[in-house]
């Protein structure tokens, strides 16, 4: 598939508003706005005049969710920009604090199909892999200029990649004569690599390379933690966060914020009293991870990975 269409089936769009609970003359942030998918819903489910703005730091990702949204007129604002810029792009239009935040992490099933952005190695395509295509190191970048010791902690830490040490130094001893241009020299030469990679197998040896240089390129595990941190102060007394993630990194990020907000005490356990004068500042709506039903995985096998989290700001 082509740049030029955007396709985005939006994850758990019932729970998403079961658990956002979007209501008439409310204002939303959608931090991930995508397609438009989950922010139509809520613009319906808000009518008639809820507002919805929309972020996304990937503009092909804006142009559609512009088209999808045209109907709901100046209910709607989108904005380029990452979720973590969250608070300063609410200030330029005027908006101090919003009723709900919505947060549909990773990359979305556009990317992911769109050959000439390079996250995949289904097709040989640019080793790219940027979100926002206007700025930022590519992952050829990163793979012609890090050490050894970083591409091993790089595919170690958001890879959990067995053979990390093994990979990045192949790379760093292949790339004066040989560099890595392309998803198709990468993913072979992960597979020339790794111990059995020509062996046939239900995962491809290099599907946590590439998942590694992803988030390493954008920097998602660092929006993740600020984002969420700082739409905690951006939300309204009672208002709801609403997160979506599709890998066991960011939902680490996302449930251990959540439930340290939602903690009257974060003194160390061996103190005898309480001296932290913390409140909490969350009540936890979702008790364990929710996950997509089968009918939904049967239609859109991406939906299998996906875990949601949902918090209400209490103060």
């Amino acid at each position: 598939m082509s740049g030029g269409e955007f396709r985005h089936l939006s994850v758990m769009p019932k729970e998403v508003l079961a658990y956002l609970a979007p209501k008439a003359g409310e204002i939303y942030l959608d931090g991930t706005v995508g397609g438009g998918g989950h922010a139509r819903l809520i613009l319906e489910a808000s009518a008639p005049d809820g507002r919805l703005i929309g972020l996304d730091r990937d503009p092909a990702a804006l142009k559609k969710a512009g088209e999808v949204l045209a109907p709901f007129g100046d209910r709607a604002v989108l904005r380029h920009g990452n979720f973590s810029e969250a608070s300063q792009i609410l200030q330029s239009l005027g908006v101090e604090r919003v009723d709900g935040i919505l947060l549909d992490l990773g990359v979305s099933s556009h990317q992911l199909d769109a050959v000439e952005r390079g996250f995949s190695f289904r097709a040989d395509a640019p080793l790219d892999m940027r979100m926002d295509t206007t700025s930022g190191q590519t992952a050829a970048d990163v793979l012609a200029s890090a050490s050894a010791e970083e591409l091993t902690r790089i595919f170690r830490e958001y890879g959990e990649e067995r053979w990390a040490g093994r990979i990045a130094r192949r790379i760093v001893a292949l790339r004066p004569d040989k560099p890595l241009l392309t998803t198709e020299q990468l993913a072979d030469l992960v597979r020339d690599t790794v111990p059995g990679g020509h062996k046939p197998a239900r995962i491809h040896p290099a599907t946590r390379v590439f998942q590694a240089l992803r988030i390493h390129v954008n920097g998602e595990l660092d929006h993740v933690a600020q984002g969420i941190s700082r739409g905690l102060e951006l939300l309204k007394t009672g208002g709801r966060m609403v997160v979506i993630s599709f890998h066991s990194l960011e939902d680490r990020i996302v449930k251990q914020f959540f439930q340290r907000q939602a903690q009257r005490c974060i003194c160390p356990p061996q103190l005898p009293y309480c001296s932290c004068g913390h409140e909490a500042r969350l009540e936890i709506l979702t008790r364990k991870a929710v996950r997509a039903g089968e009918e939904e995985v049967a239609d859109n096998p991406r939906a299998r990975s996906a875990v949601l989290r949902a918090a209400r700001r209490l103060d």
